[in-house]
């Protein structure tokens, strides 16, 4: 009997989705998608080879196999993309892994031009926030090398140490302007 109710109270509640106003947010599934909306298949292609090349570094990672998985994103980076926010997101985001992947190596400058040439971005975003994050990152691993190479370099030591804080601090700032447009949203 309670299956009965039950299912006779999905029914009802289907029938009512289906019968209401669609401009009202009844979720009405035979709304057409506005083709603004849309991504194109130029775009779909790339992500899909984004995706891909992704999941290949994170197996050469999980394997150990650094140098393998830096070549696997640098293929990220050298796809041809569409112009579309997302493909800024996912070079951002890959710029983000390589420059830890670097970071990893020891290789510190070349991570900070990776992380550079996301930041040159036009529009913020969660990435670009992500990419600063990773610039405090290669800040504090500069502070650690030097305070193994040269412990009296105190002066050098807290500039990377302030560098480190003010990539945090942006990279917070760039959130927190992100979520308060979301809640406006709401």
């Amino acid at each position: 009997m309670k299956y009965i109710v039950l299912l006779a109270f999905v029914a009802a509640c289907s029938c009512s989705a289906k019968h209401g106003d669609p401009g009202e947010g009844s979720g009405s599934v035979t709304q057409v998608t506005d083709p603004a909306d849309a991504i194109d298949q130029k775009l779909t292609i790339a992500l899909s080879q984004a995706k891909n090349f992704h999941h290949k570094a994170k197996v050469y990672m999980s394997d150990g196999n650094t140098a393998a998985a830096i070549a696997s994103v640098r293929e990220i980076l050298a796809i041809r993309f569409p112009p579309a926010p997302e493909a800024d997101d996912v070079r951002n985001d890959a710029r983000a892994l390589l420059a830890r992947l670097l970071v990893g190596q020891g290789q510190l400058d070349e991570a900070m031009n990776v992380v550079k040439e996301g930041l040159s971005s036009p529009r913020e975003s969660f990435f670009v926030a992500n990419l600063y994050t990773v610039k405090g990152e290669i800040h504090e691993a500069r502070a650690q090398q030097l305070e193994a190479q040269d412990p009296t370099a105190k002066a050098k030591l807290v500039e990377e140490h302030h560098a480190a804080i003010e990539a945090f601090d942006q990279s917070n700032r760039i959130d927190k302007k992100l979520q308060d447009q979301l809640m406006e949203n709401r």
